[in-house]
């Protein structure tokens, strides 16, 4: 039949179709003509193959992704779908068999493939599952449990909630619901923008799916099909964000080798057996290969995949971790514990592998089929059904209808296992870690006084997680929705562009206490008391309050009671962002300035010192002059590109970590803005032609073509872009007009 594919004045993507699968398949050619480099990008980094073509710096995710098995993962959940629920995985082929066919035009219009030599793959059927899982896997940040190891050892475990807060690895979203009294139409409108790394092209693609059976706009991931995050359907409207929920665990293991399989990394005896010491006291066998990471400029790297009953060993513990005849990292002196051949890898946390067990390896399911469910989704009720079989990550969501209904609910798998699991590493070999089944129900929120405000904050999800997002963006959106009830969709965009920043408090209150000050000290303290406390790209106070604060937090990480922390294990490289004590302390600083006491620190003395510093060599211009946008590009070198070679290519912005414009640098270290608003949504359940939406750069991820970066502009002033849905102010993309 004829499937047709039109767009809009901002190249955003109308797709139509006969049934579902048709639409599928338009949906997965769409993005290959519009996101073709994107696509292959996140193909390979789910295989754990893009050091092939990015280089070393692409090695660490790479080995990662191996170790994790990752692919293997997604494979088994494909498998799992099509003996569950075939007519999923049928619609999820359909969209890999669009991928496949429009592939080879969109590389051929995308020039990355060119600069690094590389010809587009084939997509499996499980592809988009593992792109999902890529995307994801770390998304719930169990590499904070590594964090909070260190700081155990070095500070004691009453230190641990000091650094209690959003880390700087994890990924959040605002989000909030007004219900139809508090709005101008009589009807709810859902509003938002998740925060993610900033990656060009962007994360989320605007796009329309419409066949017989619904017509659905919203925001999809390349590389999966339908619209999983934040939809609207006509009659009903959804929206998630991250629940910072804890659901996966780290197990320290002991291992053994046994026979004559050579030691971890060299290359030696691939046939060799392991084993793992179980909760039981006895050895069992853990699975073990060996793979080969093909490196661009560099020589092929061998990885040793090895799993356990609890799963993938993510990290293999010291370079020598089975140990010599001169060596003995773990003081267990090489005795084997049943006095066989293989070595006792034992039980110095140091050094000691680590395994992974989270949801998807466990059970086999990524949760794909609540996908076609939100499609065809009418009511909140549908909504609710399709949500309860979500699996991964782990998010709030809101959603309205046409009729009054509403949701504010949890939605994923959450392990039911001990207290110490949702902490820290637990002891493979000791019994009371096992998974018990699954959190049942999930919590449900409420909506009250025709508010309802998701922000990472503890809410709902509370009993899910561990650490949570500091209140402060919450506490502010829904202050401000408070204030009035007249709201309507156009109205927002002023929303998501607030700049206040509660969290300058502890530090402003330090610095109020300052006296004996040099004039020029002194006349900065004044300025900043009388700040207004809004981080706007055009503000010299705010500029000079993240100078101050940048001072504060190098001090007092250089401080030797906390310095001992930036020399943590030898962990392995995709895991150090959540391991750097500067930005711990950064995203820390409320706590650190306001608990009691702070080991011995005299914390007036270091605001003293920072004061005096940035005094000394004030900032020169606004906030906005070194707050800029650091977007992600997937190439060993963008210059290429020519809004590259340039900072001054990048636009300054407003907005930081703890706004609900959350712009994030990271204070002590850079100025610049990596996370922030991968998109901004409004959607308005009673009338879903007054929605409006924008992304950072645009519909395309060709750097030619005009709607590669026509809704930066906007984006960086708050501007949202209609939504459109009448047919007839579409234009119709007949190159990609295809009969099947």
């Amino acid at each position: 039949m004829t499937v047709e594919i039109y767009r809009d004045a901002w190249g955003v993507p109308h797709l139509r179709a006969g049934d579902a699968r048709e639409l599928a398949h338009a949906q997965g050619l769409a993005t290959a003509h519009d996101r073709a480099w994107q696509l292959e990008v996140e193909r390979h980094r789910a295989r754990g193959t893009s050091a092939a073509f990015l280089g070393a710096d692409a090695l660490g995710w790479d080995r990662f992704a191996r170790q994790a098995r990752l692919d293997d993962t997604a494979r088994r959940c494909f498998t799992a779908l099509e003996r569950r629920d075939p007519e999923t995985a049928a619609w999820v082929r359909a969209y890999v068999d669009g991928v496949n066919q429009g592939l080879p035009e969109g590389a051929r219009r995308a020039p990355e493939f060119t600069a690094v030599g590389l010809a587009p793959g084939r997509w499996e059927p499980w592809t988009p599952l593992g792109v999902w899982l890529a995307t994801h896997v770390l998304f719930a940040g169990f590499p904070g449990k590594l964090w909070r190891e260190e700081v155990v050892r070095h500070l004691g475990p009453d230190a641990v909630g000091l650094f209690a807060t959003d880390g700087p690895g994890t990924s959040g979203s605002n989000g909030w619901l007004v219900t139809g009294e508090r709005t101008t139409t009589g009807g709810p409108v859902i509003a938002g923008d998740p925060h993610r790394y900033i990656e060009a092209p962007g994360v989320y693609q605007q796009i329309r799916l419409s066949c017989p059976e619904f017509d659905v706009v919203g925001l999809a991931v390349p590389g999966v099909p339908g619209i999983a995050h934040f939809g609207h359907t006509g009659t009903v409207a959804w929206a998630i964000t991250n629940a910072m929920a804890d659901y996966q665990d780290l197990y320290r293991e002991r291992l053994r080798r046994t026979g004559d399989g050579g030691r971890v990394g060299d290359g030696v005896g691939d046939g060799g057996r392991v084993e793992a010491l179980g909760p039981d006291g006895a050895w069992h066998p853990a699975s073990r290969h060996t793979e080969i990471i093909e490196v661009a400029d560099g020589d092929p790297v061998e990885v040793e995949v090895i799993e356990t009953d609890r799963g993938p060993v993510v990290i293999n513990g010291d370079t020598d971790p089975y140990g010599d005849s001169e060596s003995d990292p773990y003081g267990d002196g090489g005795d084997d514990t049943d006095g066989g051949s293989g070595r006792d890898r034992g039980g110095d946390a140091s050094t000691a592998p680590i395994s992974l067990r989270h949801p998807p390896r466990v059970t086999e399911d990524l949760g794909f089929s609540a996908l076609l469910p939100l499609l065809r989704a009418r009511r909140v009720a549908d909504v609710d059904r399709a949500f309860d079989d979500w699996a991964e990550p782990v998010n709030v969501v809101q959603a309205a209808d046409t009729e009054g209904g509403l949701l504010h609910r949890v939605a994923g798998r959450v392990p039911v296992r001990s207290e110490d699991n949702r902490t820290r590493i637990v002891n493979a070999w000791e019994p009371g870690h096992e998974w018990r089944g699954w959190y049942a129900p999930m919590p449900r929120g409420t909506v009250d006084d025709g508010i309802a405000v998701m922000a990472n904050q503890r809410g709902p999800a509370t009993p899910l997680g561990v650490e949570f997002a500091p209140p402060h963006r919450a506490t502010r959106l829904r202050a401000l929705l408070g204030t009035r009830r007249d709201w309507s969709a156009a109205d927002m965009a002023a929303l998501h562009m607030d700049t206040h920043l509660a969290s300058a408090a502890p530090l402003l209150d330090r610095l109020a206490t300052l006296d004996d000050l040099s004039p020029e000290a002194a006349s900065l303290r004044d300025r900043l008391l009388h700040w207004n406390r809004h981080m706007t790209a055009d503000s010299t106070e705010a500029a000079t309050y993240a100078a101050v604060r940048g001072a504060v937090v190098r001090r007092l990480a250089a401080h030797p009671a906390l310095a001992r922390l930036t020399e943590p294990r030898l962990y392995p490289e995709v895991f150090r962002p959540w391991l750097a004590l500067v930005p711990r302390v950064a995203f820390a600083l409320e706590s650190l300035l306001r608990a009691e006491e702070l080991y011995g620190i005299d914390r007036a003395e270091v605001v003293r010192a920072a004061v005096e510093e940035v005094a000394g060599d004030p900032p020169t211009g606004a906030w906005g002059d070194t707050h800029r946008l650091t977007p992600w590009r997937a190439l060993p070198d963008p210059s290429y590109d020519e809004h590259d070679d340039d900072d001054e290519r990048e636009p300054g912005l407003s907005g930081d970590h703890d706004c609900v414009l959350c712009t994030s640098a990271v204070p002590g270290l850079t100025d610049r803005a990596a996370r922030g608003p991968a998109a901004r949504y409004v959607w308005d359940v009673a009338r879903r032609e007054n929605s409006l939406w924008v992304v950072p750069f645009g519909a395309s991820g060709v750097p030619d073509s005009p709607h590669h970066r026509d809704q930066l502009p906007l984006w960086v002033r708050g501007d949202l872009v209609p939504v459109v849905t009448d047919w007839t102010e579409l234009m119709e993309d007949s190159t990609w007009r295809t009969e099947r």
